[in-house]
């Protein structure tokens, strides 16, 4: 079983016991504002994308880690790499994305996350470049891409919402 460290995070495979304290995060109006069209998401849908991003794992050898605080044994939120099909035109593409609890806004850990994230999907998985999506608006994300050297590819609409979203990109170093 993959398992990821940082300095201050295990990113881990997903469990039973995450399903409460993720529908928790997907519950705040304020997380999901810049996801799709902005709804929240219950319990059973939140069980339904944990199950999910541990069939993507059994398919793909990649996916979504959940993210767990190492001093606590907190679950953070997620973070990791995925096929973006709610994107047709950026097929085929590999994505890295995160969606932390409004508490762990602001201190690095989606950065720190992130980094071990990238690193995982060129080292591991073999891949050779990775996208990330923002809806335009969402500075904080765009901030954490910046961050992580990537660069704007190109703006476009994401159909499954009718948003306008910003494509940034990295490539793998050789």
């Amino acid at each position: 079983m993959t398992i990821l460290e940082t300095p201050r995070l295990l990113l881990r495979r997903w469990g039973e016991r995450d399903i409460v304290p993720m529908s928790r995060i997907n519950a705040d109006p304020e997380v999901m504002r810049w996801i799709g069209g902005g709804a929240t998401r219950t319990e059973d849908e939140t069980k339904t994308f944990i199950e999910r991003c541990e069939e993507m794992w059994e398919t793909q050898g990649f996916g979504l880690f959940a993210v767990e605080m190492r001093d606590a044994g907190e679950l953070a939120g997620f973070v990791g790499v995925s096929v973006p099909t709610f994107l047709p035109e950026v097929m085929p593409a590999v994505e890295i994305g995160w969606r932390l609890d409004r508490s762990f806004w602001g201190n690095g850990i989606a950065t720190e996350a992130a980094k071990e994230a990238l690193r995982f999907g060129f080292e591991n998985c073999d891949l050779s470049k990775i996208l990330s999506i923002c809806q335009i608006g969402n500075g904080a994300s765009e901030r954490i891409m910046q961050k992580l050297g990537m660069y704007l590819n190109r703006e476009t609409i994401d159909p499954s919402c009718g948003r306008r979203v910003r494509i940034y990109a990295i490539e793998r170093q050789v």
